[in-house]
């Protein structure tokens, strides 16, 4: 036999599904010759493209991780003692090994479907304890995206909620000590919706001021400094301000909470706890507020409701609010959280206990004040205000660069400002820090070093009285069971395993689908080079993140056949965002900013709307015809009605019903005709890779889902990161930031609180198109609309498959149309839940049609995982036609009952019309490898009526134990 030196495997055979053999095995049931013929009769010849993606030549690998480690290198890891709002912290091993590491984390999909995503659930309402109990909240969510976004959300909700005598104000009083990241993410929020902000010093605060409708305070502020508020809160109130805080949870272990001094809203992030900066995200931001303002809150929020036997289960409550529903009437565009750093964040809590949480911040505030002593003994001027873990050293221009050379060559980072350095300490830094940092202030004013043995032993917490918290937290077990590392380590697996995720069975939800996230991908995302830099750190420092950043945009931007790309949105509705405030900006650099008008298709994603609004545009709503593509003549209509003011169309292509529009040239052209921009929502943009492009369709600007299309995990339900690539004319407007050059030459404000937003997931994306080379990616989009239309192909006899392109063939999704199964009592509801017990995932549900399932497999699926996916949905077609059939009553029988847990089949009585085995295991293949959902089907009303947020009172666990 000859030896192939060369015969390496290429990673594109890793991550696409289906083999030689089975890709025919494919084509011949569909009817179809090859893979080329199949994509002539997907993708319209019109829009294809004429030439191969150009990117460089696939790498193996091990040679990828060889040559990444050698980019990641090139960034300098100096210990950070920069602070604003971002801190060095330990990750404890056992977080880091069996939570971010871990794919049963990491792949698990947003709790859509709760009875399978128990321990998520469970984690995240831990979370929204830690914050209420932290803040002194009613009300918490789980979670934002980043500190930046979630002040935004608190500006924008208490404009909303506020009362009827200040129906007419619109003034927002910021104080100026806020962090710089935050007040540019407030000014881009506040002009388009008419917010006028007011930055200035809390003292010049006039709360009598019939304009002014709320106030935000920093605390500690960017200086460092804490202050007493409740005297400011109190006339507020007075004079009905609402008031919000952004602060820090570390700090609220030592500090009075806002919530006790009165505070309407706090956010935050929840950073320092247990994850790492990486670059500046992605962290779980936080908010927490008054139950008052319940249904106004924005992002999710976790409840405890009842399942069918009655016993406690958690789900998403009050779903009411999701953008979905409300469209174009949202305020909010919340729709990725920060699930699996929420997460982290908890179980952080968890792992330290309320002792532990205490004790790191007392040895963070010591060292501080250890250091602000020392400085003063040397004879610096130190700032003589309270403080929790920042010093303020004034000093002249010659002595800040002469400091600033020898901490540079200590490998410190200190916070430069105009007349003062700022240093900010965390739970990784030690006393030989604060050694060497005297030793550096005591050098330059030409002065030995000091002893710091005295001022160590006499170190004590000196505050105010009014500031030293006094009430307790974290007082719930779960918050004090967990603190061995072997206790903590079956906590975490105990949740893991009562959650479906990629590690169980493929998870096909049109819209969001969820596509291998390989583990060569992922390793680099913990190497301290990417996870243990600060978002502010000095350019020189981060060469690697600026190679990385660099390839990926030249990348993205051949993609999708555009100019330039930003990287800075962190999820995509934060994309969705970001492209309409650049088309905003362009619009107005022409003298045409009276251009305000968006035309969304009536099957549009919720959030396209809500961005729209929030962007400062009016929502004009076009027709779908009946074969659920765009009404090109409606859409002419409305284009001309609407000539002199519009502004953009927001379209997804292919369309959220999975069919590539032939028209979709021609529409892009009606809209440039009248003056208009065309903005892609990227979520579809999996089928277009390597085939066709915005670009190619005529669009202007488009968001990129990389926690979709290009392999980041969802998580849970968050990280996610949505980078706008767009056309040269719109290349100026791309969206900087404050502290670090990023963005065109006339670049919109912040769109999220780092520069580069969640820049320490990017090596996923990075890896996935090293890897997969040009030919790769586009053979990976090929084998995505082969594995849509072959479950096609295998549902069609046994559901109506709603819509199709001319020539019979879906996109990468399709919609599989449950309503007429009304009849006989069965909801598409059931259809979901029933999956749980074939152990899978539900598609989405009831989007774009309500009573349909939206179902996108994803081209790393194999052809036996997409056939047991199949046989399931066919045999539960059986199951409802017994149904029909009159064989079991339209209440009573194994869909309405679904899901069946291990309770209810091993203990008691079985009074149910159909068997044990039936109802578990209703095919062989189950049987193997069967996914037990924890609790039963969840009554959703009833926690909306009964609003539990927090973790549930131990009284109540030992109640259910005792009926057990």
């Amino acid at each position: 036999m000859k030896i192939n030196l060369s015969n390496a495997v290429k990673f594109e055979s890793r991550h696409n599904g289906p083999t030689e053999a089975e890709i025919a095995e494919m084509l011949e049931k569909i009817g179809a010759t090859s893979l080329e013929e199949l994509i002539e009769q997907t993708v319209p010849e019109s829009i294809r493209l004429t030439r191969p993606l150009d990117l460089p030549k696939a790498k193996l690998e091990s040679e990828f991780l060889a040559d990444f480690k050698k980019l990641a290198s090139k960034n300098k890891v100096f210990k950070s003692f920069i602070g604003m709002g971002y801190y060095d912290t330990f990750v404890p091993g056992v977080i880091l090994r069996n939570v971010l590491e871990n794919p049963g984390w990491y792949t698990a999909y947003t709790p859509y479907q709760a009875e399978i995503a128990q321990g998520r659930l469970e984690a995240l309402i831990n979370f929204q304890t830690v914050v209420m109990e932290l803040t002194g909240m009613e009300l918490a969510n789980a979670s934002l995206l980043d500190e930046g976004t979630a002040a935004a959300e608190a500006m924008t909700m208490l404009h909303s909620v506020k009362p009827r005598d200040k129906k007419t104000a619109n003034k927002f009083f910021v104080d100026e000590k806020i962090f710089p990241q935050t007040k540019a993410v407030l000014e881009t929020r506040a002009e388009p919706v008419g917010i006028e902000l007011v930055f200035g010093s809390i003292n010049d605060l006039d709360l009598t001021d019939p304009e002014l409708y709320g106030v935000m305070f920093q605390y500690p502020d960017a200086d460092g400094a804490v202050r007493d508020y409740s005297a400011i809160i109190a006339a507020a109130k007075e004079n009905k301000v609402l008031t919000a805080f952004a602060t820090d949870l570390l700090a609220l272990t030592l500090l009075t909470p806002p919530g006790e001094m009165g505070a309407d809203v706090v956010v935050g992030s929840a950073q320092r706890f247990g994850v790492p900066m990486g670059y500046g995200g992605p962290h779980a931001g936080f908010f927490a507020t008054k139950e008052d303002f319940k249904r106004q809150i924005p992002g999710r929020i976790i409840g405890v409701s009842l399942d069918r036997a009655g016993n406690k289960a958690y789900r998403m409550a009050l779903q009411t609010r999701e953008q979905h529903i409300k469209r174009e009437k949202a305020t909010s565009n919340i729709c990725t959280a920060q699930v699996l750093l929420a997460v982290m964040s908890s179980f952080y809590a968890v792992y330290h206990g309320p002792k532990g949480l205490k004790n790191i911040a007392l040895r963070t505030h010591g060292l501080a004040k250890l250091t602000a002593q020392a400085l003063k003994k040397v004879g610096l001027d130190v700032a003589d205000h309270s403080f929790f873990d920042t010093i303020q050293v004034r000093m002249s221009d010659v002595s800040r660069e002469r400091v600033k050379g020898l901490a540079l060559a200590a490998e410190m980072n200190f916070r430069y400002e105009s007349d003062s350095i700022f240093i900010s300490f965390d739970e990784t830094k030690t006393l030989e820090d604060v050694k060497t940092i005297v030793s550096i202030f005591a050098t330059e004013e030409g002065k030995q070093s000091i002893d710091l043995n005295d001022l160590v032993e006499n170190l004590n917490l000196e505050l105010p009285e009014a500031l030293v918290r006094k009430s307790e937290y974290l007082t719930h077990p779960v918050f004090n069971d967990y603190h061995s590392e072997h206790e903590m380590l079956r906590y975490i697996k105990r949740l893991e395993n009562k959650d479906l995720s990629l590690v169980h069975s493929m998870i096909s939800l049109g819209s969001c689908t969820m596509k291998l996230n390989a583990t060569a991908e992922m390793i680099p995302v913990t190497w301290p080079e990417f996870g243990q830099i600060h978002p502010f750190a000095p350019m020189d420092q981060t060469l690697g993140y600026q190679e990385l950043f660099s390839n990926l945009r030249t990348w993205l931007t051949e993609i999708t056949g555009f100019a330039d790309t930003s990287l800075q949105p962190n999820s995509g509705a934060q994309g969705e965002y970001a492209g309409l405030m650049v088309i905003r900006a362009y619009h107005i650099s022409r003298d045409e900013g009276h251009r305000d008008v968006a035309l969304i298709p009536t099957s549009a994603h919720g959030t396209n709307p809500a961005s729209a609004v929030m962007a400062g545009m009016k929502v004009v709503l076009v027709k779908c015809d009946e074969r659920g593509n765009i009404d090109v003549a409606d859409l002419k209509e409305k284009a001309a009605a609407n000539a002199d003011n519009l502004a953009a169309l927001m379209v997804t292509y292919p369309s959220t019903h999975g069919v590539f529009e032939e028209a979709i040239q021609e529409i892009c052209e009606t809209i440039h005709q009248y003056g208009g921009q065309v903005y892609m929502d990227g979520a579809n943009m999996n089928a277009q890779v390597g085939l066709t492009s915005p670009g190619r369709i005529g669009a202007d600007v488009c968001h990129l889902n990389l926690h979709k299309t290009f392999c980041i995990p969802h998580g849970g339900g968050g990280p996610g990161m949505g980078p706008i690539c767009v056309a040269s004319h719109l290349a100026p407007f791309l969206p900087g930031n404050p502290i670090v050059k990023t963005g065109g030459t006339q670049a919109v404000s912040s769109i999220s609180a780092a520069p580069y937003g969640s820049a320490s997931i990017l090596p996923i994306s990075y890896a996935y198109i090293e890897m997969m080379g040009g030919e790769g990616l586009t053979n990976a989009t090929k084998m995505a609309i082969l594995n849509a239309n072959y479950i096609k192909e295998r549902l069609e006899g046994h559901y109506p498959i709603l819509y199709t392109g001319t020539k019979g063939r879906a996109a990468h999704e399709m919609i599989v149309d449950c309503r007429g199964f009304k009849e006989f009592g069965v909801e598409v509801e059931d259809i979901a839940k029933r999956l749980m017990d074939y152990g899978f995932h539900a598609p989405t549900v009831s989007f774009p049609v309500a009573g349909t399932i939206m179902i996108e497999p994803t081209e790393s699926e194999t052809k036996a995982e997409l056939d047991r996916f199949c046989d399931a949905l066919i045999a539960i077609r059986a199951e409802i036609r017994e149904i029909e059939e009159g064989h079991y009553d339209k209440e009573n029988n194994v869909l309405k009952n679904a899901p069946h847990t291990a309770q209810l089949v091993l203990t008691g009585e079985w009074d149910l019309p159909y068997s044990r085995e039936k109802a578990v295991y209703p095919l062989p293949y189950v049987k193997e490898h069967k996914f037990w959902p924890s609790v039963r089907r969840i009554d959703s009303a009833y926690g909306d009526r009964n609003l539990v947020c927090s973790c549930i009172p131990v009284e109540e666990y030992a109640q259910e134990s005792e009926t057990v």
